[in-house]
């Protein structure tokens, strides 16, 4: 069994907006700084000793992990497939604005994302499909050690679903979700294979 750490990386000024952020790289804010602080000491406090650290390749994501990299003496590695889900054109919109201008797609999304596609985006099971072929690579190289994964929502929320089977939530509600950890035990089921 593997522990992940599932670590959100802190605040951006978009996040504080209630913007769609997506794959768009805007830095950490003040706030975003205090929040990946804190983790550091959760962290610590939680006597968690990480044995590898991933991140997602954006900058909140990026500037979270050399914080926490620096304060665990450990090397932290970017992984591609970590990539937050692309919202495509909703990408820098307001939520609010989503829900005004797009309600009945806006209500479909908070109820069963698993079927929307955002405009020009990406869907929930395209990244579902990608993160989980990286996942299992995670597992087999550090299977009974602690590793750390920084991703932001709502890609954070499409992890732990696949590692918990927990159902996805409202991922309007997620996106509001920043400088946070989880922490989650994983012991992933076989590949079934037709023969």
């Amino acid at each position: 069994m593997t522990t992940i750490v599932l670590i959100r990386p802190g605040a951006t000024d978009y996040d504080v907006q209630g913007r769609v952020r997506g794959r768009l790289d805007i830095p950490l804010n003040n706030q975003g700084y205090q929040e990946v602080a804190k983790e550091i000491e959760a962290l610590h406090q939680a006597g968690i000793r990480l044995n590898a650290l991933y991140y997602a390749p954006c900058r909140p994501a990026v500037e979270t992990a050399d914080a926490i990299a620096r304060a665990f003496d450990i090397r932290a590695k970017e992984l591609d497939a970590l990539d937050n889900l692309d919202y495509g054109l909703w990408q820098g919109m307001r939520i609010e604005e989503i829900r005004t201008r797009q309600p009945k797609i806006y209500r479909q999304w908070q109820e069963i994302p698993d079927c929307i596609c955002p405009p020009e985006g990406e869907m929930v099971e395209e990244a579902e499909l990608r993160v989980m072929d990286c996942l299992r690579r995670v597992f087999r190289r550090h299977n009974d050690q602690v590793v750390g994964l920084i991703v932001a929502e709502p890609m954070a929320s499409i992890i732990k679903r696949l590692i918990t089977q927990a159902p996805l939530g409202d991922l309007w509600k997620a996106e509001s979700r920043h400088g946070q950890i989880e922490i989650l035990q994983w012991a992933p089921k076989p590949i079934e294979t037709t023969s």
